[in-house]
């Protein structure tokens, strides 16, 4: 008897497309013809400045950058870029907006307050006003013009909480700062209504090691000369992404996403992919007469991190340790959280959000 195909529902790191990982194999010793692995490749190289410079080109294809945007591919993950974003942009502000709408955005809040005079102001806490079961609309976000930056997550990973429609802020307010690190390329948005985009790579883009910031270029005049270089947009800027040695081979597995995702058919026709998954899941969900439940409200559903429960923490337990026997690794829920948290993002076939939807079937009625 054959073993059950492998589906890794991780939240990060997470899943990547087979075929990326296929190329990446056939190159592990020789890239592209040149004699090198990509690991042991200088950074300042040829070699590699072709394919950092064709994996920038890529995202600003399939994201339609505008040509005032920068693009760097930084180390430290999306939680560095907490304080980077406030030490770059804040100086010589009195005020930076944050709005808390689960843990990633909360942790970033509490972390921007460490940094200089400049005061945090919440701008809307979906905790305290849903328990973290809806979202805040942009609307009621408490914003005050002469803010450095308003600070949000669109879609919160650990929660299953997402925008679905994409926040944007009325001409004279100040620039949005966005962690789209669970979500970006998953679908279409503008990026010239952001001042300043971030996503840890190991979600939708490539695997750990690289986090992806695009910047409006007006916005680097903000950075102050009083911080280290290396935590300074400009100073990563100037040096084309060179002031320190970039995470070359998460670069080159990123760039080779990028071109699978232009196969499938761009950011357009992935977004239709990725709904359908969602809807496979929720429909499971909210078909079960109540043996699973989502308890967030429906306009804020995840579409890359799909959270549920079972009717108790222990049957929880089972549901994942049966489903990891039967190949649908990782869908253990955030420790805070519990239950259990299928990550849908790009790579996840929807052959393998359909296997989970069968086995959700399957356990329930054999539990129910």
């Amino acid at each position: 008897m054959s073993a059950p195909a492998i589906y890794n529902f991780s939240a990060g790191p997470a899943v990547l497309p087979e075929a990326v990982l296929r190329t990446a194999q056939q190159e592990m010793l020789d890239y592209n013809g040149t004699g090198f692995p990509v690991m042991s490749m200088s950074h300042r190289s040829e070699m590699f400045m072709s394919i950092l410079h064709h994996a920038e080109q890529d995202l600003r294809q399939l994201l339609n950058i505008p040509n005032n945007y920068k693009i760097l591919f930084l180390q430290g993950g999306a939680t560095t870029q907490f304080n980077m974003a406030a030490m770059n942009l804040a100086h010589g502000f009195k005020r930076a907006d944050a709005v808390v709408t689960g843990n990633w955005s909360r942790i970033a809040y509490e972390q921007m307050q460490l940094l200089g005079d400049t005061q945090i102001h919440l701008a809307a806490h979906g905790g305290e006003l849903f328990d973290y079961t809806d979202l805040p609309a942009p609307d009621t976000w408490d914003i005050a013009p002469d803010s450095a930056f308003v600070h949000f997550a669109i879609n919160e990973t650990v929660n299953g909480l997402q925008y679905q429609d994409v926040p944007k802020l009325s001409d004279g307010m100040p620039p949005l700062v966005c962690d789209m690190s669970s979500e970006i390329l998953s679908r279409s948005f503008n990026v010239a209504d952001y001042g300043l985009i971030y996503a840890g790579a190991q979600k939708n883009i490539g695997p750990s090691g690289a986090t992806v910031v695009i910047i409006r270029e007006d916005l680097l005049e903000r950075c102050p000369k009083n911080i280290p270089n290396v935590f300074s947009y400009r100073a990563h800027i100037e040096k084309n992404g060179m002031y320190n040695t970039p995470a070359t081979y998460p670069i080159y597995i990123s760039g080779l996403v990028f071109r699978w995702l232009q196969s499938q058919g761009g950011v357009k026709k992935i977004e239709q992919i990725n709904r359908i998954k969602a809807e496979t899941l929720y429909s499971a969900i909210d078909n079960s007469g109540g043996f699973y439940t989502n308890k967030i409200h429906p306009n804020a559903r995840s579409k890359m991190n799909v959270v549920f429960q079972t009717q108790s923490s222990e049957l929880d337990k089972t549901f994942v340790l049966e489903a990891e026997l039967a190949g649908l690794k990782l869908l253990k829920g955030y420790p805070s959280v519990g239950g259990m948290r299928a990550s849908i993002y790009n790579a996840m076939p929807l052959e393998g959000v359909q296997a989970l939807r069968d086995f959700m079937l399957d356990f329930q009625r054999r539990y129910g």
